[in-house]
């Protein structure tokens, strides 16, 4: 029903639109934890201070001085949040994406209940870096600036979620 809709919206005949669906679902279910892989390994943001110094900490570096630094509780919530979160419902939602999980089943129903609770904290890492930003901006201590792990991981949050979207639109 809801297909129809949006192919008298877009003057595109239904099947023609399951077919862009199909591609975009397809692009998204590859894009997703390429993304994600890129925004964990890539440098988040640079911080420069006193025109000599300037640090590039990526997720997993950060979790890696965290953990050095003895603050293995705060290692662990963030790779919790940052890492696990994120890679299990990219995981979950390629299960449910290429047919793993029966659509009947108690898993399934299970699943339809736990994506949308994952996809409420997966932005918080990039809410969070881009607050550090501004902090960092504001202080006067250091200058701040984006770098590409930030925008792959928040285009891996972006990809997962349209990806999810496109799925159960589709059904």
């Amino acid at each position: 029903m809801e297909s129809r809709a949006q192919a008298a919206l877009f003057h595109i005949h239904p099947d023609r639109l399951r077919v862009y669906q199909r591609l975009a679902i397809s692009v998204l279910l590859v894009a997703g934890p390429f993304f994600l892989a890129l925004g964990i390994t890539l440098p988040l943001v640079r911080f420069e201070t006193l025109y000599f110094f300037s640090d590039t900490p990526s997720l997993l570096g950060i979790i890696a001085s965290l953990w050095n630094e003895e603050n293995r509780l705060l290692a662990a919530i963030v790779a919790a949040f940052s890492v696990v979160f994120p890679t299990a419902k990219t995981l979950v939602v390629s299960a449910e994406t290429v047919g793993g999980i029966a659509a009947d089943s108690r898993s399934a129903r299970f699943v339809r209940r736990l994506v949308p609770v994952m996809s409420k904290w997966s932005m918080m890492d990039v809410l969070l870096v881009a607050l550090v930003i501004v902090a960092a901006k504001t202080s006067g201590i250091a200058s701040a600036f984006t770098q590409p792990g930030l925008w792959f991981y928040a285009g891996s949050t972006v990809a997962v979620t349209l990806c999810q979207a496109l799925v159960r639109s589709a059904r």
